[in-house]
């Protein structure tokens, strides 16, 4: 399999993009000399320049930091509510796989009312129930991802529970939960990592949409769909604004599919010949 992963072009320019992003995150006060919220009125709306490299914003502040610690921000983002989905959905969906009957119509019957409103407005709703912020943006989204978490996993669970090494293993006398967590959820991880890797993509894009609309980061907080929305309305005379925070959004969606591409075509068995 790590042969299979390295042989991948999808694999290798996304993850390089993927770790270069990560040490941007960690590295991000070694890479400026400037406070991304220091406010500079004096600078404000400067062109990309050799002192401020991405220009300034309506404040002051140098718009080049403020793309480099919204990474921080958006990646963790992304890691902690793809965590929440993946935690909290494999885990319900392994439980209504195995038990099924009564248990397995309840909770798909919750999830399918769940799956008829769209992840991102679902996460509208419930940041509208929490409030603004980056806390609850990151529940927010990771509670909108759980439904699909919950299918994949649920079907998975169907599709090996009657196999033979379970069967070996009820047949000796293992409990439900050694079943569930050591004979069922190992063998139903590939398209699950494979959710998770391509789901980090649409939760940075879904945490930057709410802050784009005032439901996520709030100022001064340099978050990607914040800059954005700053951006738009000065797009005429500070093309930069949102240019920059645009360009890092699409980099670093861009890696996380071909990442998750490239990871489906090396885990998902029915691709095993491709």
């Amino acid at each position: 399999m790590v042969k299979r992963l390295i042989k991948k072009d999808s694999i290798k320019f996304g993850g390089s993009v993927l770790i270069i992003l990560l040490l941007v995150a960690f590295f991000a006060p070694l890479l400026t000399q400037y406070n991304p919220l220091d406010v500079q009125v004096a600078n404000r709306l400067q062109p990309p320049s050799s002192a401020h490299l991405f220009g300034t914003d309506q404040l002051g502040r140098d718009v080049f930091s403020r793309v480099l610690y919204g990474t921080r921000i958006s990646m963790r983002v992304g890691i902690i509510a793809v965590t929440i989905s993946l935690l909290v959905g494999t885990f319900v969906g392994i439980i209504a796989g195995y038990w099924g009957k009564g248990i397995d119509n309840t909770i798909m019957a919750v999830n399918d009312v769940l799956l008829a409103f769209p992840g991102l407005l679902l996460a509208i709703a419930i940041v509208g129930i929490l409030g603004p912020g980056l806390n609850n943006v990151m529940i927010a989204v990771g509670i909108g991802g759980i439904p699909d978490y919950i299918r994949v996993a649920r079907n998975q669970t169907l599709s090996i529970r009657n196999l033979e090494y379970v069967q070996a293993a009820i047949s000796i006398g293992a409990g439900r939960l050694r079943i569930l967590f050591r004979h069922i959820l190992p063998n139903i991880m590939a398209p699950i990592i494979i959710m998770a890797a391509m789901g980090m993509a649409g939760a940075i894009l879904a945490s930057a949409a709410l802050s784009f609309i005032g439901l996520g980061a709030q100022p001064p907080a340099p978050e990607w769909g914040a800059m954005l929305s700053i951006g738009r309305s000065n797009l005429r005379e500070a093309w930069w604004l949102a240019t920059f925070p645009g360009i890092a959004i699409t980099i670093t969606v861009l890696a996380i599919n071909l990442f998750g591409d490239g990871l489906r075509d090396v885990l998902d068995p029915r691709l095993k010949g491709s």
